[in-house]
């Protein structure tokens, strides 16, 4: 039999273990000028009813000439082709490899007619991670991608990248060019120092500059198909990407656009010129262009920190018209999701569920923080959580670890396996039994959440000095030892903690009563007893719903007698 590496092993592994559509993520990117420490950043939501949360790991690895990697379509795990190997790849820890370089995603899908491509092999989760081990620096992740499917062709629909370095970030979108011509058609932007851009499910690049190729590159034909296609025929300067492949309706409004507004307005002033747009009211232009769009970028009010970004993707639309916790739909405890479908009928007339950033069926998400001081293997943190994203814990996974802690490992367990030592398993027990009295046990999660990530953050400047010297003293590997030490012992010691958080929320919340407590302790009797629990009953809007619905059925005649 032909030896197998152990990176071919573990690369098999994952595919294999991952048979699912992420079909609704949200990513923010921040650049250096707009975060306090200098540092840029991206976030991504992996949201999928399917998807299992694990931290995927790629480690580094020479290739001997002639060598080939297989292809597996990244949602379904479908076989496509296969692809040479360069000389050498890259380590990647999830979505961010051993240089900082780190790479979401969006699906915007675009114009049907350009979702299929016969022959194609290059799926958009395939470039991901392809990319990862390929490239070490934003604009080179550009060209790789835009290479890879102009000789492979492009597998999939429409899609946005964010791509982070610790310089630069940009943003990449691309479109197939359908059946009957390989590749895609694409632009890509570099997002403005001092700014903060964002993107989820719709494509948001309209006009971009033909002749700055510092700040921005494109397909050769990007214009030019789409005047073959029938598409467009105006002038090439007021192209516009998103409206002439993607064009906004409702739905990409309401469900899409209305995530990135979310995340502007909890930072920056202003965004309630956007809010119509953001409810899926839509004004048109003379050429149909949509023109009450939100801009690509817009510039915070303060420096972002990580913890800020991270609050970014905590997001229900609280204060805004689109509250989730504050309509009938979230029941007597505030709860701020709704089970699928997005949307649905009454008496043949079409309503929908809003689409928040926060979203009980995430896989995993992430803010990627790159930090140009520091070595690559140090300077880049993956923080990391399973779960969603308004209860998830983020822990830092440095870029440079060569293990992955036994929490987030593929292979343990999966969406059909419970696993005693998965972290995805350990968050969604939490989850799922806070939604049955979520604004009571959402303030409990928040305060070992909290405690948590301030450990996290805290720790951070010790555990770089530390490295970093390890780095200059004994060297590369030392320096990886420590870190990933650090950084394992993090994870599973944080997902023991939310087991024990899930056994207090059991204990305290049993029954719809809530056990009594003092100084952060549960009462007991003299004899040991638990005292009388608390029962708060419902809201009284709640009871006078009931009776609007019900009438005198459950009204009392002549007394209760109990």
């Amino acid at each position: 039999m032909k030896k197998i590496s152990l990176a071919g092993l573990i690369l098999f592994v994952f595919i294999l273990a991952n048979y699912r559509i992420s079909n609704g993520c949200t990513n923010f990117l921040i650049t250096k000028g707009a975060s306090v420490t200098g540092s840029t950043m991206i976030t991504y939501a992996a949201d999928s009813h399917t998807l299992y949360g694990e931290l995927y790991f790629q480690p580094a690895q020479d290739h001997p000439a002639g060598a080939m990697r297989d292809i597996y379509e990244w949602d379904t795990g479908k076989f496509l082709g296969q692809i040479p190997q360069p000389a050498h790849t890259y380590s990647v820890i999830g979505n961010m490899n051993e240089f900082q370089l780190a790479i979401g995603e969006t699906t915007f899908g675009g114009r049907s007619e350009l979702s299929s491509q016969t022959g194609a092999i290059m799926d958009y989760g395939s470039l991901i991670y392809v990319t990862l081990q390929r490239a070490k620096t934003a604009r080179e992740a550009i060209e790789v991608m835009t290479n890879l499917v102009d000789e492979f062709g492009y597998y999939s629909s429409g899609e946005s990248f964010s791509i982070a370095d610790p310089e630069e970030v940009w943003i990449l979108e691309l479109i197939g060019k359908g059946e009957g011509e390989k590749g895609a058609v694409w632009v890509a932007v570099k997002v403005p120092e001092g700014y903060i851009s964002g993107h989820a499910n719709q494509a948001r690049i309209t006009t971009f500059p033909l002749n700055d190729k510092e700040n921005c590159v494109y397909s050769d034909d990007v214009i030019s198909f789409a005047r073959e296609k029938g598409w467009y025929n105006g002038t090439n300067k007021d192209f516009s990407f998103s409206d002439v492949y993607a064009p906004v309706d409702f739905g990409a409004a309401r469900f899409c656009e209305a995530r990135v507004w979310a995340g502007f307005n909890k930072v920056a002033n202003g965004m309630e010129e956007y809010a119509d747009y953001a409810k899926g009211i839509i004004e048109h232009k003379d050429n149909n262009f949509a023109a009450n769009r939100m801009p690509l970028w817009i510039k915070p009010d303060n420096k972002l920190t990580v913890q800020d970004v991270m609050e970014m993707m905590r997001d229900h639309f609280e204060g805004t018209e689109l509250d989730m916790t504050q309509d009938i739909g979230a029941g007597p405890y505030q709860l701020p999701y709704r089970w699928r479908g997005l949307t649905w009928e009454v008496d043949s007339t079409e309503y929908c569920n809003e689409r928040a950033i926060s979203t009980q069926q995430t896989g995993f998400s992430f803010v990627a923080e790159c930090r140009s001081w520091l070595p690559d293997p140090i300077g880049g943190i993956l923080w990391f959580g399973v779960d969603d994203t308004y209860s998830t814990c983020y822990v830092p996974m440095y870029c440079g670890i060569t293990e992955i802690p036994e929490c987030f490992a593929v292979g343990n367990g999966d969406m059909l396996t419970y696993s005693e030592s998965s972290a995805f398993w350990a968050f969604n027990w939490v989850t799922n039994f806070a939604y049955l009295r979520y604004d009571d046990m959402i303030k409990d999660i928040q305060k070992v959440q909290t405690k948590l990530e301030n450990k996290f953050v805290s720790f951070v400047p010790a555990v770089d000095k530390a490295a970093t010297d390890l780095f200059n003293t004994g060297g590369e590997d030392q320096a990886r030892k420590f870190i990933t030490e650090y950084s394992v012992n993090e994870a599973n010691n944080m997902t023991q903690r939310w087991k024990e958080l899930g056994q207090y929320l059991l204990i305290k919340y049993m029954d719809g009563n809530i056990k009594r407590e003092k100084d952060g302790k549960f009462e007991r009797t003299e004899t040991g007893l638990p005292p009388g629990p608390l029962h708060p009953g419902y809201p009284e809007w709640w009871y006078k719903a009931i009776v609007n619905a019900t009438g005198e059925h459950f009204k009392v005649i002549g007394g209760a007698g109990h």
